[in-house]
């Protein structure tokens, strides 16, 4: 019998060697699962549907992680020569201006980068089919996203900043170098830190409050609009910093509910201290404030939203599969005009069909959508600053403009988006039924494209129409109009789906077509010619009826030559006889790994 006396042995003192090596097995268990988790979650951030299936989607994030930085050394760089001239010194407000531009670009790299993974921030049918039903607990698991998204932010917040700190002290030459460093951190940081916790807070109260089914039909054009929102922004800066006095002090309400001028107001505020105008004191209050709510809400309402997401993806969609009355006249349309033979019409309707349904080609057409509408509104729209308020007014060139722009946008975005890196190993279907693609199937693709762009750049040039000051609303100039809408649609998608024989969402590209530095030629190279060489050549068009039926009978010209080029080098691809890479093992495997 044991002795009520006798002193209790502490617990460590009465284990055994194999009980202790148990528990710290647990332990090492418990904060093994966690890093596997963090691993995971932040690889699904580089490699997943919406950036690559073959592995490549972390190299594409890593150079986009590189080159987020080159904005802002470039700025500092160009900015050494200003500050440094003997004989003009920068004033308060050109300084204000170039504060400004880092403050704007902070929160909208951070956005782009928040719309960009909005789909990665909860959990996904993989982590709910797979993950799940592991021995790993609910609060780990959550634990490891909540710590992979901050992670991811912290990382692109550096990336995004980091280098023109190193520059700009060198190249502005602040008398005070400290309070300089100061200001620059904390305004640039809390902007970035604001964009990234808008757009996560968005997401989880649209998440929590309409449920996942509702929140996946207002995603698309949320971000579309969101992306175009943040890049105008970004594109206005020039035109806002040249105005920049006038409209902080006109005293509207639209500069105070403007968040980058909350974020300049910040950066003033520090580095200037009393000497701060009054208006950036009360934009730099509004500016902490925010940053506050969009934190907080971001935190408190990420748990709802989990629930929510996890719950739609265990009951599923209910979807009702039905035909929509209003499509048949238009499918038939289609099919006794654009695409008469079975092929062209499969491959009509595949591209339909496709577009809207996998997450990578909508996040594509959302960038592309979202760069061009921003390109558009700014070079369209101009800002005026007077004592009675900020006016909008357009500008006669940036409305010429307008066309070259959107067709340019729409037929590369759709090119980028039948092109995109996806999972290709299931197009062993398409060869199956069909062989190599034909001349119909290659051309119904470029059809298709040719009358989306028709379709926006007829509605731009009508906008342009009605837009333009009375005294050029002639018939003249709606004739050239229509003519630059139609030929540039022509001509820029013969360009583009030159070298295309393939259908669509069903080509992989090489990988000389998928180097940054090559893809960057058409967009910095060909892209401001193709809009200057347009803008020149309008008035010149708009000149007579002559000059109309002139450049309507080149456009068709040129679009004929470029259609037989194009339909002779696809018949001769189709008579090669030599395989594919992957042609060997499609009898035996059907593309498919094992």
């Amino acid at each position: 019998m044991r002795s009520p006396l006798r002193v209790r042995e502490p617990r460590e003192a009465v284990l055994s060697l194999e009980v202790l090596a148990q528990s710290a097995a647990a332990e090492s268990e418990e904060a093994t699962q966690f890093g596997t988790l963090l691993r995971h979650f932040l690889e699904r951030f580089f490699t997943n549907e919406m950036t690559s299936s073959d592995g490549e989607g972390k190299t594409r994030l890593v150079q986009a992680a590189c080159a987020v930085g080159v904005p802002g050394l470039v700025i500092a760089l160009y900015l050494y020569t200003p500050y440094h001239l003997p004989h003009r010194p920068r004033t308060y407000w050109e300084s204000a201006g170039d504060h400004y531009f880092y403050a704007l670009y902070s929160m909208v790299a951070m956005g782009l980068l928040t719309l960009f993974e909005w789909e990665m921030f909860f959990p996904d049918l993989l982590d709910v089919f797979v993950l799940s039903p592991l021995p790993v607990r609910d609060g780990r698991m959550f634990r490891a996203r909540v710590a992979a998204i901050l992670i991811l932010v912290a990382g692109a917040l550096f990336d995004a900043n980091v280098l023109a700190v190193v520059v700009l002290p060198a190249a502005m030459d602040p008398p005070h170098l400290f309070r300089f460093l100061a200001a620059h951190v904390l305004a640039v940081g809390m902007s970035g830190i604001f964009g990234a916790a808008f757009f996560i807070a968005l997401e989880e109260v649209l998440l929590g409050v309409l449920g996942d089914r509702v929140f996946r039909r207002l995603a698309l054009g949320l971000q579309g609009i969101s992306v175009a929102a943040l890049l105008t922004m970004l594109f206005a800066y020039p035109v806002v910093a040249g105005v920049l006095q006038g409209m902080l002090q006109a005293g509207s309400a639209a500069v105070r509910w403007f968040p980058p001028f909350w974020f300049l107001g910040i950066y003033q505020r520090v580095l200037d201290g009393a000497g701060t105008p009054p208006v950036l004191v009360a934009a730099a209050r509004m500016g902490y404030a925010a940053t506050a709510i969009a934190v907080a809400t971001a935190c408190l309402a990420y748990p709802l939203a989990w629930w929510r997401k996890t719950r739609g993806l265990l009951e599923g969609a209910a979807r009702r599969e039905g035909r929509n009355l209003a499509e048949v006249p238009a499918h038939r349309l289609v099919h006794a005009t654009l695409a008469r033979k079975p092929g062209a019409r499969a491959a009509w309707h595949f591209i339909g069909q496709n577009l809207l349904r996998v997450p990578r080609y909508r996040m594509v057409l959302v960038m592309y959508g979202g760069a061009g509408a921003a390109l558009v509104l700014a070079t369209v729209m101009r800002v005026v600053a007077t004592r009675r308020g900020i006016h909008f007014v357009f500008s006669p060139d940036g409305l010429r403009a307008a066309i070259p722009i959107v067709a340019f946008w729409t037929v590369a975005g759709l090119r980028s988006t039948f092109l995109a890196p996806a999972d290709q190993r299931g197009r062993w279907i398409f060869r199956a039924a069909l062989g190599k693609a034909g001349w119909p199937q290659v051309q119904a693709t470029q059809r298709w494209v040719l009358m989306g762009s028709l379709l926006l750049t007829l509605a731009v040039a009508g906008w342009a129409c009605a837009a333009e000051p009375a005294p050029l609303h002639t018939w003249r100039f709606a004739a050239g109009q229509l003519v630059m809408a139609v030929g540039l649609s022509l001509l820029l998608t013969d360009a583009f789906f030159f070298k295309v024989r393939t259908i669509a969402f069903t080509g992989a590209q090489s990988r000389s077509a998928t180097n940054p530095a090559l893809l960057l030629i058409p967009y910095v190279g060909f892209f401001p010619a193709i809009v200057m060489f347009t803008v020149g050549l309008e008035p010149v068009i708009e000149a007579s009826w002559t000059s109309v039926g002139v450049a309507a009978a080149m456009v068709a010209a040129a679009h004929a030559v470029l259609q037989g080029l194009h339909r002779r080098r696809t018949m001769e691809f189709l008579q090669q006889a030599e395989v594919d890479e992957d042609e060997e093992e499609f009898p035996m495997r059907l593309g498919l790994r094992y």
